[in-house]
């Protein structure tokens, strides 16, 4: 994998650099947000390893100018923080997993393959579905040529529904595809970010995101 390392910590930025070379992985290093943000846009990249408490901006505001960007690179971010507040911020900036430091390596390897299996993305980028159009490329959603603002997950839980348009999806499956393994969350998660996400789509497209009684959600094709 050819990998960025962004961590302001040169011990173990150079600890880091020295393992994944040593498993044979292409690594680049950055110790502040401006030289990630500048790597990330110059090569093409298999994952970022995203340090939070960087000295110029924090991670979470590099995950989100990648991903306003329409990168769609892979981001693992690594930060001390492991409060269930600091890992939804996270994951809402744009992370992919999330690994609390201090952290073995086989796990950080583990992590690194779990998002090297995930599916790249795909040529054709817009997905419709009535009134809704998402572009997996630029992260943009619209209802009507109108532009809507979604979180990462809300708009990750829309991509899930729209790829199977008509099928009933349950929570566990939304889970899944909108969040990292092993995130610490509910089936309740689920609903209450179906409720935000009808809020931002409206009264025109709210209707065809549909509740399968005890089953779980799908989308309305037409």
């Amino acid at each position: 994998m050819h990998l960025l390392v962004v961590e302001d910590d040169a011990r173990l930025s150079r600890l880091l650099k020295r393992l994944l070379t040593q498993d044979r992985h292409v690594v680049e290093t950055a110790f502040n947000a401006a030289e990630g943000l500048e790597v990330a846009s110059d090569l093409e990249l298999d994952a970022v390893i995203l340090d939070v408490g960087l000295p110029d901006k924090s991670g979470f505001d590099v995950a989100r100018t990648l991903r306003k960007g329409g990168s769609q690179v892979p981001i693992l971010m690594l930060t001390a923080r492991d409060s269930v507040s600091d890992r939804v911020e996270g994951l809402d900036a744009g992370a992919d997993d999330y690994l609390v430091k201090p952290f073995a390596y086989e796990e950080l390897l583990a992590r690194l393959r779990a998002l090297g299996r995930r599916p790249p993305s795909r040529k054709s980028t817009a997905l419709k579905a009535g009134p809704i159009e998402l572009d997996e490329t630029t992260r943009r959603v619209t209802v009507s040529g109108k532009p809507v603002d979604l979180s990462q997950r809300e708009f990750s839980i829309l991509e899930c529904l729209l790829r199977r348009p008509g099928q009933v999806l349950s929570r566990d499956q939304l889970l899944d595809y909108a969040w990292p393994y092993g995130v610490a969350l509910t089936p309740n998660t689920v609903e209450a970010y179906i409720h935000l996400l009808r809020d931002k789509l409206g009264n025109e497209a709210a209707g065809h995101v549909e509740t399968v009684r005890g089953v779980g959600y799908r989308l309305r094709e037409a």
